[in-house]
């Protein structure tokens, strides 16, 4: 076979396209990939992320190339976090010549919590961090937490029962400063314990999305490291379900 008249590859990406359409957005979506998350008490977690990249493109140029987007992701395997989650940003936006870069990494987070009887249990949420650079950053952490009511009190010759799955917070954060997400969620299930133990013992029923919205906001407003926050509270009913909201000022 004479290869000598095969012509050479054309860079896509840097050809100049002259209809002048702005592509808003192109990259790849639902890309599973391993990462590595720094763990404040064992330093490292390894788990499974489910990530969307993505850039907004000027009309100057006539495509690009998807594979540079995994070959970025390659470069910071192993040291994926809060801290270095904005040069993951940079990367894409310089390497791929982009108005503006954005990932949305999904992962499921696991973190040991105090049990109502003292033991440590070993829980999961989801979290997703969300991440924009153009002219500037905007970086977001999103964790949802199901709401595990404490164990109702043991009546008659009956057992111990659970009160079960009441619900889920979702809480969305804009960090000024570095915290563990284990920090985080620590402050999440404080405004979640402080308002059950406000309650007569076993009144379960009386505890409202309303007052457990309020109560976890007041929590995460102690947070220097938090610069604004929302928070979502559903209790999830027969046949429907309640739902607060807040936002920080």
């Amino acid at each position: 076979m004479n290869t000598s008249k095969i012509p050479p590859m054309k860079d896509i990406q840097n050809q100049i396209d002259h209809r002048r359409i702005d592509i808003r957005k192109v990259g790849v979506k639902t890309v599973s990939y391993p990462i590595t998350l720094r763990d404040k008490a064992k330093k490292e977690q390894n788990t499974i992320a489910t990530l969307n990249m993505y850039v907004n493109l000027p009309h100057r140029f006539k495509g690009t190339h998807m594979s540079r987007f995994i070959e970025i992701l390659n470069e910071f395997h192993g040291k994926i976090d809060i801290r270095n989650f904005h040069g993951i940003l940079e990367k894409m936006k310089e390497r791929l010549d982009a108005e503006a870069s954005h990932v949305e990494m999904e992962f499921p987070y696991f973190f040991t919590s105090d049990g109502a009887d003292g033991s440590l249990a070993l829980r999961q949420c989801m979290v997703t961090m969300l991440g924009s650079l153009a002219e500037t950053s905007d970086i977001q952490f999103k964790l949802m937490l199901p709401i595990i009511l404490p164990r109702l009190a043991q009546t008659g010759g009956n057992l111990p029962r659970l009160a079960g799955h009441w619900g889920r917070v979702e809480v969305t954060v804009r960090f000024k400063g570095f915290i563990w997400i284990e920090d985080l969620l620590s402050h999440i299930e404080k405004g979640i314990e402080a308002e059950v133990a406000a309650l007569a013992p076993g009144d379960h029923k009386a505890l409202s999305v309303e007052a457990l919205v309020t109560r976890i906001g007041e929590s995460l407003s102690s947070l220097p490291e938090v610069a604004r926050y929302s928070i979502l509270v559903e209790n999830l009913g027969a046949g429907y379900s309640t739902f607060a909201t807040l936002k920080s000022t």
